[in-house]
């Protein structure tokens, strides 16, 4: 059994993670950290405003970090050091030294850490890889992921995620993170990475769209594109090779579209479920978490490298 402290009671964790550890079955919520007390009234469980007194009282030993991300960092280092094992939501930090710091952390602790970065777990995604090895499109030499929506400036204005102070960034940290994440995971490490961050339609404190192209060994490129500045929603993921492609569009979806057909591999009914079961199994048994701070490191060096070129 692993008992959960629960950081922060917002969306994502009220939508997906916190049902994800109540459907686990060898899970438990020990109690949540939130600034708002009477929001974990109806899950039973005590709440805590004061994170070392969570930490020390709960009884846990994992900690989810569903909190903005300017907290990630010193809130999973503070757990490490305590003795917990962190699933942190992402991005992993708002630049690359912290995440490293985080890293160091878990290294020096002996604790797992893992990253939120659930789409490594969709079964499209891993059959995908398996077609990538069989040879199905021949030598990959490029993909491609877009991931644009509609967030107009009167919805900005009292989000945390349109505060750079808070998030870091705009769609480039919050939803291409996702896709360059998934790039990594296809093809390893970036070697190089060229892009470019702009406001061409909001003017909040983030970028409303941002373009990445990473180079990977082989002399594979890959382009993400997320803007929140289009009204027509667009959630495209395709991998080319020499003798073919692959279209996983709409990435949340079903569809494989391959050189022989397509195949119907539907995405989890709760996207964190996956992530959460396998982050368990890990913490229990040591096996190895598909997720981990070693490969979310490198979507921080990619988001940086970009940010530093502005």
């Amino acid at each position: 059994m692993l008992n959960w402290l629960v950081a922060g009671i917002g969306d994502i964790t009220i939508k997906r993670t916190l049902p994800a550890i109540l459907a686990e079955p060898r899970s438990r919520v020990a109690g949540f950290l939130t600034r708002d007390p009477a929001k974990a009234k109806q899950y039973g469980a005590p709440a805590w405003t004061n994170l070392d007194a969570a930490l020390r009282e709960s009884g846990c030993e994992a900690v989810y970090i569903g909190t903005p991300v300017v907290l990630h960092a010193a809130q999973t280092i503070a757990a490490l050091r305590a003795g917990k094992h962190v699933l942190c939501e992402k991005p992993t930090a708002m630049n690359y030294t912290e995440a490293c710091a985080m890293q160091q952390a878990a290294v020096e602790t002996g604790r797992l850490l893992g990253v939120a970065y659930y789409r490594r777990m969709y079964p499209k995604i891993n059959r995908a890889m398996e077609l990538i090895r069989q040879g199905a499109i021949g030598r990959v030499v490029f993909a491609e992921a877009t991931a644009h929506s509609w967030f107009p400036e009167e919805d900005a204005r009292d989000a945390w995620r349109a505060d750079p102070a808070m998030a870091g960034g705009g769609p480039f940290y919050d939803i291409a993170s996702h896709r360059i994440d998934l790039m990594n995971f296809l093809f390893g490490r970036p070697l190089h990475v060229a892009g470019q961050l702009s406001n061409a339609v909001f003017h909040y404190g983030v970028e409303d769209n941002g373009t990445v192209m990473m180079e990977y060994a082989g002399g594979i490129r890959a382009v993400v594109d997320a803007r929140w500045n289009s009204r027509i929603v667009r959630d495209e993921f395709r991998i080319r090779g020499t003798d073919g492609e692959l279209d996983l569009s709409p990435l949340n979806d079903a569809p494989l579209v391959t050189p022989t057909g397509v195949e119907q591999i539907p995405a989890p009914v709760n996207l964190h479920y996956p992530c959460v079961e396998e982050f368990v199994t890990s913490a229990l048994t040591g096996a190895p978490f598909r997720s981990g701070i070693d490969t979310a490191v490198w979507v921080d060096w990619v988001t940086q490298r970009v940010m530093e070129r502005q």
